[in-house]
């Protein structure tokens, strides 16, 4: 069985819906805006740009910002590039090993079709 589902699916319905009416090619900025009004009208909970503090040897080293968390279940990382890279990859990794946020989508929104990879990271 697929780790959240439901909202998996609803949250991509969102981001398909998001890209046929915007279109390809728009700053990340704009697709996260649409997708707060879509996550807003459909009454999920959410949170953008949310901050995770990075501690290393007990002391704050940094922190990681992802753009948004869907019902503190789902971390979506949004681009608008012309191919993800495995960079992307491991900022979406590290958002959910330092969140414990088990599933998260690498979104991109640059192309005619919305390109998405699905992430899973359940804590030992």
């Amino acid at each position: 069985m697929l780790l959240h589902k439901t909202l998996s699916d609803s949250v991509l319905g969102m981001a398909f819906s998001v890209h046929n009416i915007l279109g390809p090619g728009l700053l990340e900025s704009a697709y996260e805006g649409a997708l707060v009004i879509e996550l807003s009208h459909a009454g999920v909970p959410f949170e953008r740009q949310k901050v995770y503090p990075l501690y290393y040897k007990g002391e704050l080293a940094g922190a990681y910002v992802a753009d948004l968390v869907v019902d503190n279940s789902i971390i979506l990382e949004l681009k608008s590039v012309k191919a993800l890279g495995s960079t992307m990859e491991a900022q979406l990794i590290n958002y959910l090993r330092l969140s414990g946020v088990p599933v998260g989508y690498l979104l991109n929104f640059r192309n005619t079709r919305v390109e998405w990879k699905r992430f899973v990271h359940q804590r030992e």
